[in-house]
């Protein structure tokens, strides 16, 4: 599907459907972004590095920022977003490597 810029939408239908293809796209890279964490977890015991860096989190958060204020996003919104994905994906990966530690 080709995006067309909001202001050349002239209709609420069109408008939503145009939102509902941004979202499956934006859980597309989620989805890759997850599995890159996944794989982080299976590569960092062999490192002696824990699930938490927290000035990984810092920069990670810096970056996304940056990148907001750089595409016109909220930069506040972004990296409030960023901070819950980040908890999560921290969990996951905490869940992941004291399993490994089990087997």
């Amino acid at each position: 599907m080709t995006l067309k810029h909001p202001k050349d939408i002239g209709s609420m239908a069109e408008l939503r459907g145009q939102i509902d293809q941004l979202d499956h796209d934006l859980i597309r890279l989620l989805a890759v972004r997850q599995r890159h964490v996944d794989r982080a977890a299976q590569l960092k015991p062999a490192e002696g590095l824990p699930a938490r860096i927290e000035t990984r989190v810092n920069a990670v958060v810096d970056n996304v920022r940056s990148i907001a204020e750089r595409e016109g996003f909220d930069a506040q919104t972004a990296a409030d977003m960023w901070h819950l994905m980040i908890e999560s994906m921290i969990a996951r990966e905490e869940q992941a490597m004291s399993q490994g530690e089990q087997a």
